[in-house]
């Protein structure tokens, strides 16, 4: 069930905001972001030395997370974690009202099929921001209980919402007795576990092979060759982000030249499939690999393993789009006296946070301007920006920057689904007036 523009989603979309930073203040173990997080903590943990030619990986999937929360052990949770760690409000909100809001938006969740109105009784809604967080919060009591306490202190244990990963330096009989208590210490949530050498997390690949640990890009079968289109009406940006983002994970993801190698034809021939022209192909890879090539080199890539190793190297440890969003949420969050929590400084310590700084706002004097993209419009932009500035030429309006902007077409699968019942069903049913009317008084001359 989803709940995109309900009527509870403004509610749940401020408990998200004002949750989500706590729970990334306070999580431990951390939640997994994407694979090249994953990567980076995998590969301290090979310079520890803790890797061995006899470590397991388990990863393992959670049954329907989502839809099995049990909703009011999910509130108690939820105040058992504020409680922890002394949080007496939240943004001006006590602990009471912020239960009383999450109950609303966990239990005034609706759906209509046929004549009839269906209420959720368990678990959240998809499409509500804040079913993710409590969800987290609802694991982080039962990761700490069911199974962080029988994995080893120096182990890696992670999990991105409802796939969980971990390593194991003992016996599989022993991992596989981790996750039978994990199964029963909870009758909601149950684990679809794995366990061997090799395996796939996200987009990917992990191999010990004999104490050497061998990643590269994991290709999902239902998803790949297929990428947007050359010939489909998006803007031209579209398709560069989309090599510049393959060539980026397959540097990062790839232990050795060798497995980039293979990955960088991968992205060729997958662009190739989809339609791409080739000299377009090159262009953008000589534009990614920039100064790592020599600019008299006939090959738009690189060909030597100590530059590949160099480019690795330096694009591994940079944060992406979704570690920074985390890190500038805990670096916004306001500790006053209405937080009184001993361990938030030792704990905020520990996190490299982004500091705001005091930049000016270079958009205070602009305004913005969207449409909908066609390629056959492809001068709009320019003949919009050179209207406005005749227009208005000589008058104040110069002073304000106009930005435009640009919609993707509807496709079809928006256009044909219903997401709202029929008019008449969400008017509310008249009720009967019981209460009888006075006689109007007649004024007589």
């Amino acid at each position: 069930m989803n709940t995109i523009h309900a009527a509870t989603t403004g509610i749940s979309r401020f408990l998200d905001q004002s949750m989500r930073p706590l729970f990334d203040i306070h999580a431990q173990p951390r939640p997994i972001i994407d694979g090249g997080h994953l990567l980076r903590q995998l590969e301290q943990y090979v310079r520890n030395g803790h890797l061995k030619h006899t470590t397991l990986f388990c990863t393992a999937d959670i049954t329907n997370l989502y839809t099995m929360l049990p909703q009011d052990e999910s509130l108690k949770i939820l105040e058992e974690f504020l409680l922890e760690y002394h949080y007496e409000k939240v943004q001006g909100i006590s602990i009471k009202v912020i239960l009383q809001l999450a109950d609303l938006v966990l239990k005034e969740t609706a759906f209509v099929d046929g004549n009839k109105f269906y209420r959720q009784i368990i678990g959240g809604a998809m499409g509500s921001p804040f079913t993710l967080t409590l969800a987290n919060i609802f694991m982080w009591k039962w990761e700490k209980n069911a199974i962080c306490g029988a994995i080893g202190p120096y182990e890696i244990y992670g999990r991105y919402i409802d796939d969980i990963f971990f390593t194991f330096n003992e016996p599989k009989t022993k991992i596989e007795a981790v996750i039978k208590k994990a199964n029963d210490f909870h009758p909601n949530i149950k684990l679809e576990a794995n366990i061997g050498s090799c395996f796939s997390f996200l987009d990917l690949l992990i191999n010990n092979k004999n104490g050497i640990l061998s990643t590269s890009v994991h290709h999902k079968t239902a998803a790949e060759p297929c990428v947007v289109p050359f010939i489909s009406d998006h803007p031209r940006h579209v398709f560069s982000n989309i090599i510049q983002a393959a060539l980026l994970r397959a540097v990062r993801y790839s232990s050795t030249f060798d497995i980039f190698e293979k990955e960088r034809r991968a992205i060729r021939l997958m662009l190739l499939y989809n339609g791409y022209p080739s000299r377009y192909i090159d262009t953008h890879f000589r534009k990614f690999f920039g100064r790592s090539i020599s600019k008299s080199s006939m090959l738009p890539f690189i060909t030597n393993e100590n530059e590949f190793l160099v480019m690795r190297n330096t694009l591994l440890p940079k944060l992406n789009v979704k570690e920074r969003e985390t890190q500038h949420r805990i670096a916004a969050v306001p500790f006053n006296e209405e937080t009184d929590n001993h361990n938030t400084e030792e704990k905020t310590a520990r996190i490299p946070t982004i500091l705001k700084q005091n930049k000016p706002n270079k958009f205070k004097q602009a305004f913005f301007l969207h449409y909908t993209h066609e390629q056959r419009l492809h001068t709009l932009k320019r003949d919009i920006h050179k209207l406005y500035s005749e227009i208005f030429h000589d008058t104040i309006a110069t002073d304000l920057r106009l930005i435009l902007g640009h919609r993707n077409h509807r496709n079809t699968r928006h256009e044909l689904v219903q997401k709202r019942p029929h008019q008449t069903m969400l008017k509310p049913t008249p009720l009967l007036n019981t209460i009888k009317k006075k006689p109007e008084r007649r004024i007589v001359n």
